[in-house]
C-alpha cells in the first residue's frame, strides 16, 4: 500500500469516526431532553397518584389488599379469572411492561397447572405486542392508544368495557400492575375483585341496609364503582412506574452515550495523529528523495 493510499484510508476512517461521535452526541441530547420532559411529568403524576390512594383505600375494604407477584403462587385465585394487566401505549421505559407480561405468562401458567381457566383482557399497546405472540388465543380484548394523563373517566371507560366483554361471569376479575415506589423502584401486584354474589349466609355485605330494597340493583352498581376505583389507582401507580422507569432509562441512555462518545474520542486522536504522522512521512520522504 502506497503512502498516499495509507492517507486516504486514514482519512476516510477519521470522517466515519467523526461521524459517530457527532450522531452519538445527538442521541445523548435526546435521551437527555427524555429525563427531563420525564421527571416533568412524573411530579403530575405523583399528584394524580396521591388523589388515587383514598379509592384504592375504600376498595381494600372489600376486597382486600393487593398482593405482591413475586414467588405468588395464585392458589387464592378461583376457578375462572379475567386477567386484566396494566401497560403502557409507550416504550423506552425499561422493564415495565416486560414485568406485567412475565407475571401474566406466570399466573395463566399456574392457574393452568391448577386446573383452572383464565382469560385476558389487555390494557396497553406494549403489552398487547408481548402477550398476543404467545397467548393470543386468551386476549378477549385489548384496549389501547388511551389518553394521557389517565383521570377517573378513564378508568370507568375501561370497567365499562370490561362489564360489556362479560367481566361479571368471571369469578374474579384480576388486575395486574406495577405499584410505584420511588424514581427507581417498582414492584408488581394484583388485586383479586369477586363480583357481589351469593345466598343465605354467602349473601354479600349481610352487615349493611340498603335503600330502596333492590339490593342487587345496588350492588350491580357498586360494583362496576368498585372496579373503577381499583382500575384508577391501578392507572396512576402505573402511570408513576412508567415515568420513574423511564427516567432511569434515559439517565443509563445518557450515561452509556457519554462513554461511547469518549472511547470514540480516543479512537479520532489516535487516528488523527496516525495520519499526521504518515503526512509527515510522505513529506520527508519527498524531500529526501529530491535532495537525491
Amino acid at each position: 500500500m502506497t503512502q498516499i493510499q495509507l492517507i486516504f484510508n486514514l482519512s476516510l476512517q477519521l470522517n466515519i469516526v467523526w461521524n459517530q461521535i457527532q450522531s452519538t452526541k445527538n442521541i445523548q441530547k435526546i435521551t437527555s431532553s427524555m429525563k427531563m420532559v420525564s421527571a416533568a411529568k412524573l411530579k403530575g403524576d405523583e399528584t394524580r397518584r396521591g388523589t388515587a390512594i383514598a379509592f384504592n383505600t375504600w376498595a381494600e375494604e372489600l376486597n382486600g389488599p393487593p398482593k405482591e407477584c413475586e414467588d405468588a403462587t395464585f392458589e387464592d385465585l378461583p376457578q375462572k379469572c379475567l386477567l386484566v394487566p396494566i401497560s403502557s401505549d409507550k416504550g423506552l421505559c425499561g422493564g415495565v411492561n416486560s414485568f406485567i407480561t412475565r407475571v401474566i405468562k406466570s399466573c395463566v401458567k399456574s392457574l393452568a397447572d391448577q386446573g383452572k381457566e383464565a382469560d385476558i383482557a389487555i390494557v396497553g399497546d406494549k403489552g398487547r405486542g408481548q402477550l398476543n405472540r404467545v397467548l393470543g388465543d386468551k386476549i378477549t380484548l385489548s384496549m389501547t392508544e388511551l389518553d394521557s394523563p389517565g383521570n377517573f373517566a378513564l378508568a370507568g371507560s375501561i370497567a365499562s368495557d370490561l362489564i360489556a366483554a362479560g367481566a361479571s361471569d368471571y369469578d374474579a376479575v384480576v388486575i395486574v400492575y406495577n405499584e410505584f415506589k420511588n424514581a427507581a423502584t417498582y414492584i408488581q401486584k394484583y388485586k383479586v375483585i369477586k363480583p357481589f354474589k351469593g345466598e343465605g349466609e354467602d349473601e354479600p355485605l349481610l352487615a349493611y341496609e340498603f335503600e330502596p330494597d333492590t339490593k342487587s340493583e345496588v350492588l350491580t352498581d357498586l360494583q362496576e364503582y368498585l372496579l373503577t376505583s381499583q382500575i384508577y389507582h391501578s392507572l396512576m401507580d402505573g402511570a408513576c412506574a412508567e415515568q420513574g422507569s423511564r427516567m432511569t432509562a434515559m439517565e443509563n441512555a445518557s450515561s452509556n452515550a457519554g462513554e461511547m462518545i469518549d472511547s470514540l474520542t480516543l479512537q479520532y486522536n489516535r487516528a488523527r495523529q496516525a495520519r499526521i504522522t504518515t503526512e509527515l512521512i510522505e513529506i520527508i520522504s519527498g524531500a529526501a528523495a529530491l535532495e537525491d
